[in-house]
């Protein structure tokens, strides 16, 4: 079992922060934006976006803003409230640093988390554990994978570049497989290899965070909505949005009614 300690979201251009916890705790943290350097055991780590670097307790540690760059990141200080644990991340004496390809899954989870300390909602400690042990599952998994070349971050950055500009569309693997130069199944199969998502998971949440931004942030109804993500079904965008959100788009919409 996991107890958070603290969870929180550094912004800006102006941080620092330093650190020598305790056996069986652990800083975890996920570049989200720009870069950042740490100093963890006297050796230098420059970290930027899509980054994870979990730090054993016993190890010290300080990291600071580099001058002039801004960064993102989410953190969150946490510990085992048993010395066995089943998950071998948890057993490492030495800090893990990682390029995650599965880093939209990894923000999700903190993000998630942040957001359960900010609204305490009942059982907020518990859901929040939840989403920890998930985001260290599944870091493991990849971590268990092996390093993930080079090449293949560069290929599945490619295919997600094209989402980016696509996601409104019906996306296949097929428009994938030419985008990087390979068979439609070698594309599927590499990008859920790499970022732990299948196609069509990761083009629903693509749709799903603009679904949530025009709910908060436009005047459109929920069926203009749906209708712009390419969504002709309105039930089915609401099944998509309350299984990625936990929230139904009609509570999106009071709440822009409410601060409008």
């Amino acid at each position: 079992m996991l107890a958070i300690l603290d969870v929180h979201q550094d912004n800006g251009a102006g941080w620092y922060e330093e650190g020598e916890g305790r056996k069986f705790t652990f800083h975890l943290l996920l570049v989200t934006y720009g870069k950042c350097v740490y100093w963890v055991n006297e050796e230098k780590v420059i970290l930027e976006k899509g980054d994870m670097l979990l730090i054993p307790g016993h190890v010290p540690y300080y990291g600071k803003s580099i001058p002039t760059v801004v960064h993102t990141k989410y953190v969150i200080n946490f510990r085992k409230t048993a010395a066995e644990c089943g998950l071998p991340l948890l057993q490492l004496q030495e800090p893990l640093r990682r390029r995650l390809g599965c880093f939209e899954v990894i923000q999700e989870r903190l993000r998630a988390i942040l957001t359960q300390y900010k609204e305490r909602p009942a059982y907020y400690e518990l859901m929040a554990e939840a989403l920890l042990t998930e985001a260290l599952i599944f870091i493991n998994q990849e971590s268990d994978r092996g390093i993930i070349s080079s090449e293949k971050h560069r290929r599945v950055d490619s295919m997600k570049q094209y989402i980016s500009t696509h996601y409104r569309e019906k996306v296949t693997k097929e428009e994938l497989g030419d985008v990087i130069n390979t068979t439609p199944n070698y594309a599927a199969t590499l990008f859920k290899a790499v970022t732990n998502q299948t196609i069509s998971e990761y083009v629903h949440n693509q749709r799903m965070k603009t679904a949530v931004y025009m709910l908060t942030e436009s005047q459109l109804m929920i069926s203009e909505i749906a209708d712009y993500l390419g969504y002709n079904d309105v039930s089915y965008f609401y099944r998509i949005f309350k299984r990625s959100t936990g929230s139904s788009p009609s509570d999106f919409l009071h709440e822009r009614s409410s601060t409008v």
